[in-house]
């Protein structure tokens, strides 16, 4: 086991990060009842979603997956502005708006926007440069 000084991993991460907010990583699965049985394998519980909709959300400790079946094509890498990783709402938080004009002014290409006039709920769309989508979901 590896141990290192309290706060010794993060000293290099700039004060000044976008603040994406909660991690989960969201898989377009084949079967959902055999996705389901296997991540619990591994240690996850169910804590969202419905099998007759088609998805669950699971966690294990602060790691969180979405199991999709039949909505998507690729697995997606989702960040949830506003919420910490127990889906807690935060009392402050950068707004999705604010990210992607931050990342509009960095030349990122988006294959779906948020509506830069609107309030609460938005998300928008990213690819990286091997053609992983990222969706940057705000839920308030």
């Amino acid at each position: 086991m590896v141990t290192r000084e309290k706060g010794a991993h993060n000293s290099h991460l700039r004060k000044d990060c976008m603040k994406l907010g909660a991690f989960s990583v969201s898989l377009a699965v084949k079967d959902l009842r055999a996705s389901k049985a296997f991540y619990e394998k591994l240690g996850f519980q169910v804590i969202a979603g419905e099998m007759d909709h088609n998805y669950l959300i699971l966690k294990n400790a602060d790691h969180i997956i979405g199991l999709f079946q039949g909505m998507f094509d690729k697995n997606i890498l989702t960040f949830n502005p506003g919420w910490d990783q127990d889906c807690n709402h935060l009392e402050s938080f950068q707004d999705v708006r604010e990210l992607q004009q931050e990342l509009k002014a960095q030349g990122i290409e988006f294959s779906e926007e948020a509506d830069e006039s609107s309030t609460g709920p938005a998300s928008f769309v990213i690819s990286d440069p091997d053609g992983n989508p990222i969706l940057v979901d705000q839920h308030v």
